[in-house]
């Protein structure tokens, strides 16, 4: 377990979540410690679902997810874009404190077949928070990170190299996995080390969904990479793709440095105080819902208040814009019979459920997403898109009723809600995939789906889905907070008026300034995979 710390800054979430692990090898992942792989492989994975929520935070805030509330300044880069190598440069430090734990797990159970499902879980986690950092900052350190002491200055990977690298780690990963499961098999007298709850906090030693969780990573590489890497295997295990969320859940208790991570920083503390009320959302993602745009039951699901929950642009500052409620505006409240005033809330449904709550690192949803879009491709065959675009609706609203306990019940029905989406949107291709008219359209409908299903719970996906993609659909320069999620303060120039990318942290600028790229702007250097 890791103690949760929070950073704000002005009023406002600038790095996001980290923490503090309660063992720490980061260092050098090659020193021997008196460390162990049952120690520090939970460690890490808990440690991610942090990352996650930091990453999450960046995210919304440039996707249209969140917008500055009431009463709250000094919100500076957050709504002029002008970013600076400090700006969100906590993403660069959790991900390489996170990659070091997981190299450490490999480098010490490489030769030790004993430890397999170990060793291919990490290799999943190692590639799963690479494709994060390329997605964010493009050329990272690869070939040469995470060797400590041993190399301080690594050089930079192309992005695309590291993509294509990632793909065969993960089959890598898979294949060790197998061989592991086979040995058990095959021997009485087998020593191979289980995962189980204790050491693995995601799926509890499930080495199918393991399999599939890497399958959907390599299947998430290939769709974005689509054109511009080469993959050396484009095929795909038989365990097939995620069709559940991947939640992390160590126990999570209202408790000190307990709690679900993103509770603790947006909904209460373990002590009653409200969380980060400095963000409301957009008026851009809440059109989505309140029939502006769609109308989606789903709204009442996750926001407080809705329809008239508070809702702003992001960077419109005045005396009218609405403050947030105590316990965030995401915290619908719905059937939780406890009070959001006490702090006592906890038994929500909807994105913020309970202090107890799993966080998710990959959700069914997107997954189910990316299948459809990899069918429209042709870089999965022999599938339905249309039936797999539903099942990633049907996915998020199944995410967003589930209750604290596992369960549903008859006020929130996510199968009648869903039913009732399809008929209050009966005339649009953004909801019934068969009405799309070509490859663009339904291309459309499945990002903004996905950018709806991942609202307020995986920001920086969405974020890095519009910038592949340039959906869902914005009016560039437009003054109507409804059609873009810019900000009202954009320094930016592009048509979109919106930003590219964040700038290498200012670590790397001063102490591995030999090998970072030069000339980055966040105004039009690009990612590889994104488009103009």
């Amino acid at each position: 377990m890791k103690k949760l710390i929070f950073y704000i800054a002005a009023g406002m979430v600038v790095l996001g979540s980290s923490c503090k692990k309660y063992l720490d090898i980061n260092q050098n992942p090659n020193q021997a410690t008196t460390a162990t792989p049952e120690v520090v492989l939970p460690q890490a994975i808990v440690y991610t679902a942090s990352a996650i929520s930091t990453y999450n935070n960046y995210g919304s805030q440039l996707v249209g997810y969140s917008a500055n509330a009431g009463g709250f300044g000094g919100f500076g880069t957050s709504v002029t874009y002008g970013f600076s190598n400090s700006t969100f440069s906590n993403l660069w430090t959790v991900s390489y404190d996170v990659l070091n734990d997981y190299q450490w797990v490999k480098l010490n159970t490489d030769a030790n077949p004993d430890y397999g499902y170990f060793n291919g879980a990490a290799r999943v986690m190692k590639a799963f928070i690479f494709q994060m950092l390329v997605d964010t900052y493009n050329d990272i350190p690869y070939k040469e990170a995470l060797k400590g002491v041993e190399e301080l200055t690594p050089v930079y990977d192309k992005a695309e190299e590291v993509y294509a690298d990632l793909a065969v780690q993960l089959d890598s990963a898979i294949a060790i996995i197998e061989a592991t499961e086979d040995r058990q098999h095959e021997s009485t007298t087998s020593n191979v080390k289980d995962l189980d709850g204790s050491t693995d906090p995601m799926f509890h030693g499930d080495m199918h969904l393991w399999k599939q969780l890497a399958n959907t990573v390599k299947l998430r590489l290939m769709v974005r990479g689509r054109g511009k890497v080469t993959f050396s295997n484009t095929t795909f295990n038989d365990a097939g793709f995620l069709e559940e969320d991947a939640l992390v859940n160590p126990g999570y208790v209202r408790d000190n440095g307990k709690q679900n991570p993103a509770w603790n920083s947006w909904v209460f503390t373990y002590t009653g105080e409200a969380g980060n009320k400095a963000w409301i959302p957009t008026k851009f993602v809440h059109a989505f819902y309140d029939g502006q745009k769609l109308t989606d039951p789903r709204g009442e699901v996750i926001y407080y208040d809705f329809p008239q929950t508070a809702v702003n642009q992001l960077g419109f500052e005045s005396s009218n814009v609405p403050s947030s409620p105590a316990g965030s505006p995401w915290l619908s409240g719905a059937n939780s019979g406890s009070s959001r005033s006490s702090g006592s809330a906890g038994g929500s449904i909807g994105i913020f459920k309970a202090p107890t709550w799993g966080e998710p690192i990959l959700l069914a949803a997107e997954s189910y997403f990316l299948q459809a879009e990899a069918v429209v491709r042709g870089i999965l065959s022999g599938g339905n898109a249309k039936a797999l675009f539903d099942d990633g609706v049907k996915a998020s609203f199944n995410y967003l009723y589930l209750k604290p306990d596992g369960t549903y019940d008859d006020d929130y029905d996510p199968a009648a809600d869903y039913t009732s989406y399809l008929a209050s949107n009966s005339t649009s291709y953004l909801v019934h995939f068969e009405q799309a008219a070509g490859v663009e359209q339904q291309i459309e409908a499945i990002i903004t789906q996905k950018y709806i299903a991942l609202n307020f719970i995986h920001g920086h996906e969405a974020w890095n889905e519009y910038r592949r993609t340039h959906y869902p659909r914005i009016v560039n320069s437009s003054s109507n907070a409804i059609l873009t999620f810019a900000s009202a303060q954009s320094q930016s120039t592009r048509p979109d008026r919106l930003p590219t990318r964040v700038l290498y942290p200012s670590t790397e600028a001063s102490n591995n300034s030999t090998n970072m790229p030069k000339g980055i702007s966040p105004f039009s250097s690009l990612i590889f995979w994104a488009i103009q």
